[in-house]
């Protein structure tokens, strides 16, 4: 068989290792060499080999455990790719779920939402989280929007969602109260008293995991660590994916001195949140205890690591394979065999161990088996896709479970399928009777219909998108509490409230739908322009000629508006007329652009299309409209040359005067009457 190109990491590894084979003295002391060589080996997915080189590394120098930090990340990023974890985000592992979360969870603190505040992006959390974060973080942790986290910015419960939480879930509510009473004790020192309030919250809310998860650690300060691994579990089987719940269980176990079960917990912490600064931490000192030249110490040798690390079957996988392709594997039997020997030793665990002893040598053995077909692949790959051909060798390879207590049936188990957690709802339990929703708890105060496009102002009140935008037409103030909404009506950017939208599509859907077929029929019916054609009255407009318009009547706001939402852009223009309110004949302006100012007035340019000749008068919310049929020109354009119009509007003539011209349907005529008013204008002006 052929030599084969180095992949960059192995390279790396003989780059590293050269110094060591050369008798002159290295500049470089021997221990950091050896602790480069493991960091590249580490990457290179020979796990193996890495982890013999940090322990001689550690008899050469005492190692310092953020030494170990590229080995924990390799380790866990293994444990994601076996696990088929999504892609870890820095800050909020479980964030990464989404499809796990209950519909009235909270997306920073994954509990149940307690007063809930919306943001202008829609999104909704606890307060309590908004006022912890927004010190160090001012965008939404979902959409990642700015404005809505203002450090000097009064935060406002969304009423009608309070008001929802508290109606179909009390005992819930109550939990979240006695949760965040709980909080406060423990601040003060005062642990007993927390962990009462959390007993009392848990007999409540018993599928609360973010209950547990806090309780656990009062248990762990008050020493009571069994108590403190029993809670860290049942938040585990509850959020199996919830990084959290890895990390107290993580604790309680290192607490505990049970430091395989804590690494491996430390592990998949970190494979669903590689930004958790403390399970990396806990993870380094863990693997430094392991690494340590004590002596007696049963974590001294090499295969006591690969035991610890094997209930992850990605993981062992890769160590089993940097096993059975690195050049030192004919030393791992030997190993193993002074491994057995030493442990005779601990009778207590000796029996466990074995089986342990047995599984990797089947393991080691099945690695083998496959080595000779894949070596040349391997050696070819990068080391991300030799890790993707492990996870295939070693998909047989099943993780053990975390826990050996008996799993109550309405508990997920951690590693349950999340398409089976799906189908079953989420563990949090939160579904709402039937019978307990009543549409009238969720109808728009303004127009006394079920919310359609749900907007939550700054002051938490709550309105359907367009009477929210009508009301801020007539005065920028909240229609319920007269809080001024001016920065509302500054930005004009108003977000749908997204928890609002579920509620309504989950638990109202035929209302929803009734409610959409209306509003889709107004829309249907204000695109028509033939029917009901919104008119301003103003001025005289001609076909092709430009006019701009200063709008700032709150039933020109609302013309203009529905003009653009409609996506016609078309409105006609009429002049006024002392009886009719406006006159028969006008023009169809087309809006090409609109600009906003900050207190809701606006600029829109418009350009003359087509003439009209008004059928009947009427009106619509506050502005007229009027039924049309459109003129045209005989044996012509509908419209005839544009420069005539444009000499119609140059020309010194009342608006009365000019109307006429619109009504014409001969351009013959148009310009008889044109060069009529020019003979005029010229005797005028020679007198």
């Amino acid at each position: 068989m052929g030599s084969h190109p180095l992949l960059p990491f192995e390279l790396a590894a003989e780059l590293c290792g050269s110094p060591l084979q050369v008798d002159a003295p290295s500049l470089v002391p021997e221990w950091q060499v050896l602790l480069k060589r493991a960091d590249a080996l580490a990457y290179g997915g020979r796990l193996h080999e890495a982890c013999q080189l940090y322990q001689l590394a550690s008899r050469h120098q005492q190692l310092r455990a953020e030494q170990l930090e590229k080995l924990v990340e390799c380790l866990a990023q293994g444990v994601r790719l076996r696990e088929q974890l999504p892609a870890c985000c820095s800050g909020g592992g479980s964030l990464l779920q989404p499809r796990d979360w209950d519909i009235f969870s909270c997306r920073k603190c994954q509990g149940f939402l307690f007063e809930p505040v919306s943001l202008p992006c829609g999104h909704t959390f606890c307060k309590k989280c908004l006022e912890r974060e927004r010190a160090t973080e001012s965008r939404c942790a979902l959409c990642q929007d700015e404005g809505g986290l203002a450090a000097g910015q009064h935060l406002r419960v969304n009423v009608i969602l309070s008001n929802l939480l508290a109606k179909w879930f009390p005992g819930q509510v109550t939990a979240s109260q006695l949760r965040h009473e709980g909080n406060l004790l423990y601040k003060e020192k005062k642990l007993q008293a927390a962990l009462q309030k959390y007993d009392e919250a848990v007999s409540l809310a018993p599928n609360d995991h973010l209950l547990y998860s806090n309780r656990s650690q009062i248990n762990s300060t008050l020493k009571s660590y069994e108590d403190a691994l029993h809670d860290a579990e049942t938040a585990c089987r509850l959020q199996p994916y919830w990084s959290k719940g890895h990390l107290r269980k993580g604790q309680a176990l290192a607490n505990m001195g049970k430091i395989e079960d804590s690494l491996r917990e430390f592990l998949f912490c970190l494979a669903l949140d590689f930004g958790n600064r403390t399970a990396k931490s806990e993870a380094q000192k863990l693997l430094l205890s392991l690494f340590s030249p004590i002596p007696g110490n049963a974590q001294e040798h090499l295969p006591d690591t690969l035991q610890l690390l094997s209930p992850h079957s990605r993981l062992k996988g890769n160590l089993l394979n940097s096993v059975g392709s690195g050049d030192s594997s004919h030393n791992l039997p030997r190993l193993l065999k002074v491994n057995v020997e030493q442990k005779k030793c601990f009778p207590a665990q000796e029996e466990q161990k074995r089986t342990d002893l047995g599984s990797l040598r089947k393991s080691i053995q099945m690695i083998e088996s496959v080595k000779g077909c894949s070596e040349d692949e391997n050696k070819h790959d990068s080391a991300p896709e030799s890790a993707l051909l492990i996870s295939e060798k070693c998909s047989l390879l099943k993780r053990k479970h975390c826990s050996e207590e008996v799993r109550s049936a309405e508990v997920p188990c951690k590693l349950m399928k999340k398409g089976t957690i799906d189908a079953k709802g989420s563990s949090a339990g939160c579904r709402i009777p039937f019978e307990f929703v009543d549409p009238s708890d969720l109808d728009c105060s303004l127009c006394m219909r079920l919310f359609y496009e749900p907007v939550t102002t700054h002051c938490g009140h709550t309105f359907c998108l367009k009477c929210l935008e009508r009301c801020l037409d007539h005065n920028p103030k909240c229609p319920l509490c007269k809080e001024g909404l001016s920065e509302c009506l500054a930005l004009r950017k108003y977000c749908k409230t997204v928890l609002m939208e579920e509620l309504i599509a989950k638990y109202l859907p035929e209302e929803l739908t009734e409610r959409r077929k209306i509003y889709e029929e107004e829309i249907a019916e204000l695109s028509n322009l033939n029917k009901n054609v919104p008119i301003f009255v103003c001025t005289m407009a001609y076909p092709t000629v430009p006019c701009p318009l200063h709008i700032f009547e709150p039933c020109y706001r609302l013309m203009i508006r529905r003009c653009m939402e409609t996506g016609t852009k078309q409105f006609g223009m009429c002049i006024g007329d002392p009886i009719k309110g406006f006159a028969d004949y006008g023009c169809i302006l087309e809006i090409r652009n609109v600009e906003f100012f900050a207190d809701g007035r606006s600029v829109v340019d418009s350009i003359g299309k087509r003439r009209f000749k008004v059928v009947e008068h009427s009106q619509r919310d506050g502005y007229n409209t009027a039924d049309i049929e459109y003129i045209e020109d005989q044996k012509a354009s509908p419209n005839g040359p544009a420069w005539c119009w444009w000499v119609l509007a140059v020309l010194p003539l009342e608006s009365r005067a000019q109307l006429p011209f619109l009504a014409m349907k001969s351009l013959k005529d148009r310009l008889n009457g044109i060069r009529r008013v020019l003979t005029f204008m010229s005797r005028t002006r020679s007198r």
